[in-house]
C-alpha cells in the first residue's frame, strides 16, 4: 500500500514541497524530491519535478521497469554506433568531450567510447571545492589509464564566496559547483570546436519524466541567448549585485551560461550514455576498477552505507546533509533507491539502510568547510535550523525528528 502521511492540521511547507509526504512502495524515495531547472527562456528558469508518483510508484521505478523490460538495447547500441560514426575524426583529433571527475561513471563512459567505439575523447573536469585523497587518486588513475584531460580549477576566493552565499541564502552549498560543472564542457567544446559531448546518466535514471526517449540534453539547459546570459543569480545573488560587492565579470565568467547562438552555430550536441547503453552504476564501478584502477573509499561515506559514489569533494557530505534537512531525503536514500531499482538490494534492506544512515552529520570535513566558506559554526547551525520545513520536522525532547519516515 502506498504510504501517504499528512497531518490533520495543515502544516507550513518550505521549498515548494508537496504538503503530503508519500513514499514509493517499490523503492525508498519520497515525493519531496525537489524540482529542477530544465531550461531558460525570456530570462526565467523553467522548473519541472524530478520525480512523479502514480499508483504509489515513483517515476524512477516505472522508468526502470521499462528500461529492463521494454527497451531494445541492441538497437540503442546501434544508435550509439551511428552517432559515433557521424562524429569520429579521421585524423586522430579529439571528437568527443567526456565531462567528469574520474569517478566510476565518467571513467566508464570515456573508456567505452575510446576502446569499444573508436572515439578519441577529451576528458574535461571542473575541480571540486577541495579534493579528497581518494578523489585525487582516482582522478590521476583515470588520466594514467590513457586519457587527455583539461582540469579547470575555479578561483578559490570567488568560488568560496559564492559557496557561502549559496549556503546561507539557499542552503545549497553545491550550487556554484554544479553551475560551473554544467558550463565547463560546453564552453570547452566551443573553444575546441568539438561538436559532441557525452555525459553519463540522464535525469530519467533518477525519475525525471522529461525526455526519457530523447538521448540529448536540450541546449537551453546549459546555454542562453546572448541578451539573457547575465540574467542569473549565483548563491541567490544577482549578477549586478555580485559586481557591486567587488567581483568582476571575469571572476564570474565560468558561471555564466554560454551563448545559445554560438552553440547552435557550431552545432554542439550533448548526449547521455545511459540512453544508449544499459546503465547500472554498481557495474560501472566494477568496470572502472578493472580497466582504469578506480578505487572505492576505504571507509563508507558519511550519511550512507556505500563506498564508491561521490568521493572526490570534501563538501559532498555537507551537500547531502542539506538535502536531508530541506527535503527529508539524504545520501542513503539516493543510494538505496537506485540499488533497489537495479536489483542489487531488496526494498526491505533499503529501508533498513536509510533508517540507519540517512542524515548522519558529516563531521570529517566540517571544520574545513567552515574555513573554506568563512562561516562561523554558530551561523552554520542558524541556517540549518531555519531550513527545516514544519511539515517534515518535529522537535521532540530538544531533538529534531522527521514526522514521516520510510517503512
Amino acid at each position: 500500500m502506498t504510504q501517504v502521511e499528512s497531518s490533520k492540521n495543515v502544516l507550513a511547507t518550505r521549498w515548494g514541497l508537496p504538503e503530503k509526504v508519500e513514499f514509493c512502495r517499490e523503492c525508498v524515495v519520497s515525493n519531496q524530491r525537489p524540482s529542477t531547472v530544465v531550461e531558460y527562456g525570456h530570462g526565467r528558469a523553467t522548473r519541472k519535478p524530478t520525480i512523479e508518483f502514480k499508483d504509489g510508484v515513483c517515476s524512477a521505478c516505472r522508468y526502470h521497469k521499462e528500461k529492463y523490460n521494454s527497451i531494445s538495447w541492441p538497437n540503442r547500441a546501434r544508435e550509439l554506433e551511428a552517432l559515433c560514426d557521424q562524429h569520429r575524426a579521421s585524423d586522430g583529433s579529439y571528437d568527443v568531450i567526456v565531462p567528469g571527475s574520474g569517478g566510476k561513471d565518467s571513467v566508464y563512459v570515456a573508456h567505452v567510447l575510446k576502446h569499444k567505439y573508436g572515439m578519441n575523447p577529451l576528458t574535461v573536469t571542473w575541480a571540486p571545492h577541495r579534493y579528497t585523497e581518494i578523489g585525487w587518486s582516482n582522478f590521476q588513475n583515470w588520466i594514467d589509464s590513457g586519457f587527455e584531460n583539461i582540469l579547470v580549477t575555479p578561483n578559490t576566493k570567488v568560488h568560496s564566496q559564492l559557496t557561502q552565499f549559496a549556503f546561507t541564502n539557499l542552503v545549497h552549498p553545491f550550487q556554484p559547483f554544479m553551475i560551473g560543472q554544467k558550463n565547463v564542457a560546453p564552453r570547452i567544446a566551443l573553444e575546441k570546436k568539438i561538436k559532441l559531448i557525452m555525459y553519463g546518466e540522464s535525469q530519467a535514471e533518477g525519475g525525471s519524466p522529461l525526455r526519457a526517449e530523447d538521448p540529448r540534453m536540450p541546449s537551453k539547459f546549459f546555454a542562453r541567448p546572448d541578451s539573457q546570459r547575465r540574467e542569473i543569480k549565483l548563491g541567490g545573488v544577482s549578477f549586478d549585485e555580485l559586481l557591486e560587492q567587488g567581483l568582476c565579470e571575469g571572476d564570474l565568467n565560468p558561471y555564466i551560461p554560454i551563448s545559445l547562438e554560438e552553440v547552435e552555430r557550431q552545432q554542439v550536441e550533448v548526449h547521455f550514455m545511459s540512453y544508449y547503453l544499459l546503465w547500472r552504476p554498481q557495474e560501472n564501478y566494477y568496470y572502472a576498477a578493472e580497466h582504469c584502477g578506480f578505487q572505492p573509499n576505504p571507509e563508507r561515506s558519511e550519511g550512507t552505507y556505500s563506498k564508491y559514489s561521490s568521493l572526490d569533494d570534501k563538501i559532498d557530505g555537507l551537500h547531502y546533509y542539506t538535502t536531508f534537512v530541506k527535503f527529508g531525503i539524504g545520501r542513503a536514500t539516493y543510494d538505496a533507491a537506485q540499488e533497489i531499482r537495479n536489483g542489487h538490494i531488496t526494498r526491505e534492506e533499503g529501508v533498513a539502510l536509510v533508517r540507519k544512515y540517512d542524515g548522519q552529520f558529516p563531521v570529517k570535513y566540517f571544520e574545513e568547510f567552515l574555513n573554506y566558506t568563512g562561516l562561523e559554526e554558530s551561523r552554520f547551525w542558524e541556517v540549518i535550523e531555519q531550513a527545516r520545513s514544519p511539515h517534515l520536522w518535529l522537535k521532540e525532547d530538544g531533538e529534531w525528528v522527521l514526522r514521516h519516515q520510510v517503512r
